[in-house]
């Protein structure tokens, strides 16, 4: 059949499958995420009206400055995502593709996803209130610490929701504030031994918080060249790997004194 067309003709009638592949290929879903910069949350004031720290049992401080934890927003985990998306986000600053497993669970609806996230969000609020108590030596049977924060889930604000607590009981340990009055923002979960552990989506995370005021920005030790890779303008880098240094590292900025490790 091809011998009775012209090559012109013939070429044409060899480029549609070629055509239709990539067209296929261009709009087919593919198992990536797209995710940019989201909300931001001081953890030593309220959301949506209500205190995110409740201590009861000891007495708390009124505190100045701003601990913000911080959030990427990613698409969901049953959107399309096509080859044009992925091409359209790839040289954004602003945009991250990710691979969709490293920011939702393999498997399941996205009910069950949701479960999961709100679940390990839980455990990283119960990791929290032991990590602080252990740290400042206080018996968890007498003192109860409770946590809100609405519409956040996952356990990369561990950190920042123990050093609120630790602010909110003790300070710098001398009188004055963890933050030294400024905007302190951060990533990282937490264990109740106090280490903290890596995330994921630091680069864009940097950018939320230097968009609502950060100054400084702590990071676990392992992420420091993702979160240095775009860094805003104006953002300390400080990187952490214990909730002690974590404190250590805040005091020093604070007094303007003593080593402040940096990435």
């Amino acid at each position: 059949m091809l011998s009775r067309l012209t090559r012109p003709q013939a070429l044409a009638v060899c480029a549609l499958p070629v055509v239709a592949l990539i067209a296929t290929a261009v709009f087919a879903p593919l198992p990536f995420s797209v995710a940019q910069p989201g909300m931001t949350a001081n953890v030593l004031g309220e959301n949506k009206g209500t205190p995110v720290i409740t201590v009861s049992g000891a007495a708390t401080r009124r505190t100045s400055g701003q601990l913000r934890m911080t959030t990427i927003e990613a698409t969901g985990p049953d959107a399309r995502v096509s080859l044009a998306d992925v091409f359209g986000n790839w040289f954004r600053t602003d945009r991250a593709v990710m691979p969709r497993g490293s920011v939702y669970p393999s498997g399941g609806t996205v009910e069950e996803i949701e479960k999961h996230n709100a679940a390990q969000m839980r455990q990283s609020q119960h990791a929290a209130g032991q990590a602080a108590l252990k740290y400042l030596h206080l018996n968890a049977d007498k003192v109860r610490v409770s946590l809100d924060l609405a519409d956040v889930g996952g356990p990369s604000a561990g950190l920042l929701f123990t050093l609120g607590i630790v602010d909110k009981l003790d300070g710098d340990g001398g009188g004055g504030d963890l933050t030294g009055g400024r905007t302190i923002a951060g990533t990282g979960t937490i264990d109740a031994d106090g280490r903290v552990g890596a995330v994921g989506g630091v680069a864009l995370k940097t950018k939320a918080a230097r968009r609502d005021g950060a100054t400084v920005f702590l990071v676990p030790k392992a992420e420091c060249a993702d979160a240095g890779s775009e860094l805003p303008k104006g953002l300390r880098l400080v990187p952490v790997t214990t909730l002690k240094g974590a404190v250590d590292s805040l005091v020093a900025l604070e007094k303007g004194k003593g080593p402040v490790p940096s990435c």
